[in-house]
């Protein structure tokens, strides 16, 4: 088989046999040395994928548990905040009602009334007073009698207990008798009043202030919920809390849900309120209440929905929230973690496949080209030697170059004009028929022919395996570099679609910044004939943005609009706020792009233009997207297109 290979090689032409031989040790090495950094690339792309999605687990618990502790912190903030401002405004009723007891006692004091009539007027205007809904103004003497109550004046109170068995007023008269006369005091108890309905008991407040001279009692009171505490605005701000924590994604499928240390589901985007504590995973480990004993952690477990065939791996990490005694999940399928490595490992095998055709077909072509140059020169000498061959001495080679060639066809016209002189001189001795002078010359001649015959053979093995880089043909020089400067360029847009940087956000003037890219990008070749109007607002706030990329995806925009309008055109920049979002938009009146294209004009590779590489606009499109913002295309062929841009103004950290 080999042999045979061999003798089809050899029996190749120069052109076609450079093109065998010097073709695989150009793509063996790029197949090679591709192969390899393609491995290591997705081995490291796997790595940082796999911990980059721990990190977002670990970061959505610890984001979920600081919500619920901000919620938490605000309710008991915003409690004592009225708790004060309610005991304040009972403070406020109790001395008003302490300031009329006493004025009427004055009046009794000046002769102007009764005691019965001064105490009968007090009670009149203290049963008159309402606290918030239920709430009222008492009063009672140390003993315990109700002398003042809207219900059930006339009673002894004094061994009342509250709904935890403890008695509330003996406590309340032992410390009113023991206190100055100006001391307002305050009690708290649970109570429960079935006359109202309640079902259960509610925190009831008492601010109260001893009035000696008629041994009064003067207290106000109210229930906390009717007074500082709102339970309709904790609801519905945890019904807030839920649907934002709810409404996080982690991947595709995964979600966050919280649970008590028991396994009641507090926070579920589907189950909440159900007791999950028993349950156990594919493998039958209760991997539940694993959680609620360790309270915080990692666990992985295998878990089969319905509707799948075999179950699947699920990572989860969960924390503790102390406050709530609550269990923090946050859980993803760990192959949806794979995906985006998939997704890398797709684009560096297409990528290095594409640059190995590339490669493969400049090579080819290099090859070819170089081997046309050769034998060209090679196969010229053969006809001029079969014309030789037949008689023909008066043929010459032609001397394009001072090369190797050069000489081998400077050297070949000496010899056949050689050989000229010598069938002339041979002619003019068979006229003279001197036989032993013709033997004499033949010898000369044979001598003649075989010097300048060894220096063809030389010079053409040494052409055969070496080639002068200072070949004056520029020409193929430029070709090759033009290619090769092409080539780089793919490479170069290949390396920034599959690892950008991550943007490095700074407080940025978008105005600013699309201006100073305008008077760079109106100078490029590609805007001759182009005129460039803008329309910015003046209020845009300042965006957290990477300038730098930003810069990128609008100069290349601008670049596009210029080339769709090679014989001039309007190109306008505008920029908006709507919806929270700062908008740019640009149309162009350019030749617009076909829908079918349309369709597919941010795909890698996918390009309308002879030689582009298919990057740009996947490029854009993925820094537009790491900034959390869209991108959208509209166009019409010979219409022009409009290319609109949103971005946050308030970027969302996670």
């Amino acid at each position: 088989m080999s042999r045979h290979l061999f003798t089809f090689v050899n029996n190749l032409k120069i052109r076609w046999k450079m093109t065998v031989v010097v073709l695989p040790l150009v793509l063996v090495p790029i197949i090679v040395v591709g192969t390899v950094v393609g491995w290591i690339a997705y081995q490291q792309a796997y790595l940082g994928i796999t911990q980059t999605s721990k990190d977002d687990l670990d970061h959505l618990a610890a984001f979920t548990v600081d919500l619920l502790d901000a919620h938490n912190q605000q309710f008991l903030t915003y409690q004592e905040d009225r708790k004060a401002a309610t005991e304040q405004e009972l403070a406020s009723l109790t001395n008003l009602a302490y300031n009329m007891v006493e004025a009427q006692d004055n009046l009794f004091r000046k002769g102007e009334i009764d005691l019965e009539s001064a105490m009968q007027a007090a009670r009149n205007a203290l049963k008159r007073v309402q606290v918030g809904e239920t709430g009222y103004i008492y009063a009672m003497n140390s003993k315990g009698d109700l002398t003042v109550h809207i219900a059930r004046e006339g009673e002894n109170v004094y061994a009342e207990q509250d709904e935890d068995g403890r008695h509330f007023i003996r406590t309340m008269c032992k410390a009113a008798t023991k206190t100055e006369a100006d001391t307002l005091l305050k009690i708290v108890y649970p109570w429960r009043n079935a006359e109202l309905g309640d079902t259960r008991a509610r925190q009831k407040m008492a601010v109260y202030r001893y009035y000696e001279p008629w041994d009064w009692i003067i207290a106000t009171g109210g229930y906390l919920e009717e007074t500082y505490q709102n339970p309709a605005a904790e609801r519905r701000a945890f019904a807030e809390l839920k649907a934002r924590i709810n409404a996080k994604r982690v991947g595709q499928t995964g979600y966050i849900y919280c649970m008590d240390r028991k396994g009641n589901l507090m926070v579920h985007p589907e189950a909440e309120g159900q007791n999950i504590y028993d349950s156990t995973d594919s493998n039958g480990v209760p991997f539940i209440e694993q959680m609620c004993t360790q309270r915080e952690g990692w666990i992985r477990y295998p878990w089969q929905n319905p509707g799948e065939s075999q179950p699947r791996s699920k990572i989860v990490r969960y924390l503790h929230y102390q406050p709530w005694d609550w269990i923090v999940a946050v859980g993803s399928y760990e192959d949806e973690f794979y995906r985006e490595t998939n997704l890398i490992r797709g684009r560096i095998l297409s990528s290095l496949g594409l640059i190995s055709i590339v490669v493969a077909s400049l090579s080819i072509l290099m090859v070819f080209v170089a081997a046309k140059f050769l034998s060209e020169p090679i196969r010229h000498m053969t006809s001029v030697i079969r014309d030789i061959k037949h008689g023909r001495f008066h043929r010459q080679m032609e001397i394009t170059s001072r090369d190797e060639l050069g000489e081998l066809a400077l050297t070949f016209n000496r010899m056949t004009s050689q050989l000229q002189r010598n069938r002339e001189l041979e002619a003019s001795l068979a006229q003279q028929g001197k036989m032993a002078s013709l033997g004499v010359l033949s010898s000369g001649v044979a001598h003649e022919i075989n010097n300048p015959l060894g220096v063809i053979l030389g010079y053409a093995g040494y052409l055969e395996n070496k080639l002068d880089p200072e070949d004056p043909n520029h020409h193929f020089i430029h070709e090759i570099k033009r290619e090769s400067k092409r080539c780089k360029k793919i490479v170069q847009d290949l390396l920034n679609y599959a690892r950008t940087p991550q943007p490095v956000f700074a407080e940025t003037d978008l105005n600013q910044l699309l201006d100073q890219i305008i008077s760079f990008a109106a100078n490029h070749t590609d805007m001759h004939g182009v005129r460039i109007s803008k329309h910015f607002i003046d209020d845009l706030p300042a965006l957290s943005i990477d300038g730098d990329q930003i810069r990128q995806v609008a100069i290349n925009l601008i670049l596009n609009a210029g080339a769709a309008m090679a014989d001039g055109g309007q190109l306008t920049i505008e920029t908006a706020q709507e919806d929270g979002d700062a908008v740019i938009t640009f149309t162009d009146t350019g030749s617009g792009i076909d829908e079918a294209d349309l369709e597919r004009i941010f795909e890698p590779f996918y390009t309308t233009k002879e030689r582009g590489t298919g990057l740009g606009l996947a490029i854009t499109r993925q820094i537009i997207e790491q900034h959390q913002g869209s991108i959208q295309m509209t166009s019409r062929l010979n219409h022009g297109t409009i290319v609109t841009i949103r971005l946050s103004l308030e970027r969302e950290e996670f």
